[in-house]
């Protein structure tokens, strides 16, 4: 990602935050034009390769042991299972394949060696990969970069003054040491957050001023609705107005003009005209699958048939190294 010019302030970012709505997207809107096809989304895929079983707290997570979530734990899948759900993934029209490894951090050993092959065979797919793994260390982010990784995902999750409401078992230091050492290796990242966990107005200001001060900024931001599952800390977590939820995705397009913005978590209870909405303020990028991890998301027909009816396509694999070459 391009390096940002100039540090953006927090009180920039609350201006721009409270504008009205219409304004607010109509301002998002002309950015993403000016960036980016606006008839084009970026189809990503996300496969649980290692479900359940984490030691974090994070109070949204069913995969946390902290937790009472109805969930199946499961060990780190074979190589040939996975890279059979990336060729699946491709064939219905994903150019990205997310993994994702209920880790608080990456153990080097066999395991890792695993992924590492399994990051090999997706790229030789010609698809892109993504990994979400925990926390890594600098050798480990130099070891994926070397097997294909392109992006990697560690979201921020929250504000920094409201994180430790939600999680205890890291610290946001020990996120953006991640952040660090995945750009030093050359790694993408994939870096946003969840929105709606009994945050203020303000944290959600606060994690989108975060974002934009990035150097480099992310390569793209996922804005997650939290989706409240029985047996976590927020089961019972009132629903985030939709509104606040577009307004989230227009400052990330209008702050992060380069940025992949994508629609992740919490989709499915979203209806197609809000989502409508959201790809008008610059979202350009949505997880397909019947899977978001561990929490349900609309079925791939459904994808295809909005998409048809708003005259968008899917955007090619490696667009932006494809076109710096030429």
């Amino acid at each position: 990602m391009t390096q940002k010019a100039l540090p953006i302030t927090l009180q920039n970012v609350e201006t721009l935050y409270n504008k009205p709505l219409l304004d607010l997207v109509f301002e998002a809107a002309q950015v993403h034009r000016a960036h980016h096809d606006a008839r084009e989304m970026q189809m990503c895929t996300l496969l649980s390769i290692k479900t359940g079983g984490c030691v974090e707290d994070c109070k949204y997570c069913s995969q946390s042991i902290h937790n009472n979530a109805a969930l199946q734990k499961e060990t780190l899948l074979k190589v040939d299972e996975v890279l059979s759900e990336a060729r699946a993934a491709k064939e219905a029209g994903s150019t990205r394949f997310c993994m994702g490894a209920a880790w608080r951090e990456v153990q080097d050993g066999r395991g890792f060696d695993r992924v590492l092959e399994m990051v090999r065979g997706v790229s030789s797919m010609g698809l892109e990969v993504c990994c979400t793994l925990g926390m890594l260390n600098a050798d480990q982010a130099r070891r994926l970069k070397e097997a294909g990784l392109t992006a990697y995902n560690h979201n921020l999750d929250t504000s920094a003054e409201f994180y430790d409401k939600i999680i205890t078992t890291r610290t946001y230091e020990d996120r953006l040491k991640t952040l660090k050492n995945v750009a030093e290796a050359g790694i993408s990242a994939c870096c946003g957050g969840i929105v709606g966990m009994g945050e203020t107005a303000q944290d959600r200001i606060s994690l989108l001023h975060t974002l934009a001060n990035l150097n480099p900024q992310p390569e793209s931001v996922p804005i997650n609705m939290l989706v409240p599952v029985a047996g976590t800390p927020l089961e019972k977590q009132n629903t985030l107005d939709i509104f606040e939820w577009i307004r989230c995705i227009a400052v990330a397009r209008i702050l992060m003009p380069r940025t992949m913005v994508r629609l992740s978590a919490g989709r499915l209870q979203i209806s197609r005209e809000a989502q409508a909405l959201a790809f008008l303020a610059g979202a350009n990028a949505i997880f397909t699958g019947e899977k978001l991890l561990t929490t349900p998301n609309p079925e791939q027909d459904f994808d295809a048939t909005l998409l048809q009816e708003l005259g968008m396509h899917p955007r090619a694999p490696y667009k932006d190294e494809k076109r710096q070459a030429a």
